[in-house]
């Protein structure tokens, strides 16, 4: 009899299977063009994502370019290891992390604010004068916004010149480690701001209007509508869009960061993305800045799964 059903539950399972990619591929030629469009992207993400991850295998060798990749030295944790005990470990650690969460704290409601500021306008063009203006500085060449950084914030720049009329030293900021964090989150903020609000109107597009004539009915000032309608009809969005910040949140682009420090501020402005630079590309450690980088990817993985797990708990919404 136990036999029996087994070999009822595998014909079943079989059968499941078969059904399924069935359905698979009667999709498929229902929707071609979808399933075209769909391709590239795939393909994207198999070369560009997929592919090179076996080069993370280059973190547990002693690696050496030019040498046949698996002829290479095995040294398990040694590089892991090393970054441990690196001197620079817990000031990278520490910037990297005090970056990120002000860019949070500080950036991620910006683009919220101003989608609900814009949402209230009543002229339409002015809403969307104002839209093209704040999504203008993300469409600037970084290196261009790190140029313009520089100018306005040197001893004898226009921001400089501006603050010192309310008694702020006339000093070059990025020359003062003081200074590089706030600098370094004011201009992401003014950067991805308007870029940022998209997704934010999108959301509240959706929202039902009936629930504001009925909230207005029942005496509820804008304030009120907001609170009790507007943030959560738009908390599935939020959440997704904190969820997948904080699983980047040890990934610091180190393009605007090395366009802007020096070795004045090292001890607020290196994160361990410069770092994994400076030791990968111009020191040539390629076995030690992939185990930094593999590190990297490993927290933010783990903070990932936290946040998601946290978010179903608290709002009933995630990304899986």
């Amino acid at each position: 009899m136990k036999d029996s059903a087994a070999v009822s539950n595998k014909k079943r399972k079989t059968y499941q299977q078969l059904s399924y990619w069935g359905k698979v591929g009667r999709d498929i030629a229902t929707n071609p063009v979808l399933y075209l469009m769909f391709l590239p992207v795939v393909l994207y993400y198999i070369l560009f994502c997929y592919k090179p991850m076996y080069g993370a295998l280059i973190s547990f060798m002693d690696y050496v370019p030019g040498i046949p990749f698996w002829e290479n030295e095995w040294i398990g944790f040694d590089n892991f290891v090393r970054f441990f005990n690196d001197r620079n470990f817990f000031r990278l650690f520490k910037n990297t992390l005090v970056i990120s969460f002000s860019s949070i704290i500080f950036g991620f409601p910006a683009p919220i604010i101003l989608a609900l500021l814009l949402n209230e306008l009543k002229s339409r063009t002015y809403s969307r004068v104002v839209q093209t203006i704040s999504y203008m500085p993300h469409f600037i060449s970084i290196v261009v916004i790190c140029g313009l950084i520089r100018d306005f914030t040197m001893n004898t720049g226009v921001i400089t010149q501006f603050l010192g009329i309310f008694g702020f030293p006339q000093v070059t900021m990025l020359g003062e480690p003081s200074y590089f964090v706030p600098l370094y989150v004011i201009s992401g903020i003014w950067q991805e701001i308007g870029y940022g609000s998209i997704i934010y109107l999108a959301a509240l597009t959706n929202v039902d209007q009936e629930l504001y004539e009925a909230a207005r009915i029942d005496g509820a000032n804008k304030w009120k509508q907001t609170i009790h309608i507007t943030f959560p009809s738009i908390t599935p969005t939020i959440m997704t869009m904190l969820i997948m910040r904080l699983g980047n949140i040890m990934s610091i682009g180190y393009e605007k960061i090395m366009l802007l420090y020096n070795s004045q501020i090292y001890e607020t402005s290196d994160v361990i993305s410069t770092y994994v630079y400076r030791v990968g590309l111009l020191d040539m450690d390629f076995g030690y800045s992939t185990a930094i980088g593999l590190f990297n990817s490993v927290i933010n993985l783990l903070i990932l799964l936290l946040a998601n797990k946290l978010s179903y708990k608290l709002t009933d919404t995630g990304l899986w």
